[in-house]
């Protein structure tokens, strides 16, 4: 069984290991969050195209199919009720209208949705709260040397050897 690095579980790992490993680390944390904010801006933009996309719909709907509807639905209510031509109008309009207003509801729906969908702000949060845990790191005591060792004998020794 290895470490992530490759090392023996158990064996004791240099600093520059240490320190690569924390550099990758970090390194895949801030990909993962840049992918996080992809993805919530991703799912934004599309709500927002989804309530343009219904209120463009509406307004097409409105426009264009209300002469025809109008007429065929008219014709259809005088048919049926042997009422005024005028009255029929009316109903024909007004159905048209609930439709088109049942449209721009829905695009109501979605613009609200795309508007509180925070997603570059929640990251942009996460990422603070990372950063500030990172900041209040602080290394692992180094454990006190022996009696016998003093730490201007290690300097001496290393001074001798490079």
């Amino acid at each position: 069984m290895s470490a992530p690095d490759g090392s023996p579980v158990g064996a004791e790992r240099t600093i520059g290991q240490l320190f690569a490993s924390a550099t990758t680390d970090l390194s895949a944390l801030v990909h993962d969050e840049i992918a996080l904010a992809k993805a919530q801006l991703k799912n934004d933009v599309k709500r927002g195209a989804t309530s343009g996309g219904a209120f463009s719909l509406a307004g097409a709907v409105l426009l264009f199919s209300l002469p025809m509807l109008s007429f065929a639905l008219a014709y259809g209510i005088r048919t049926w009720s042997h009422w005024n031509m005028a009255v029929c109008f009316l109903l024909s309009f007004a159905a048209n209208v609930l439709v088109a207003g049942l449209l721009a509801l829905i695009g109501i729906v979605f613009a609200k949705k795309a508007k509180k969908g925070r997603g570059p702000q929640k990251v942009a949060a996460s990422v603070k709260r990372s950063a500030g845990v990172l900041q209040n790191a602080k290394p692992h005591p180094r454990p006190e040397l022996p009696q016998d060792r003093s730490p201007h004998a290690i300097e001496a020794v290393a001074r001798s050897s490079s």
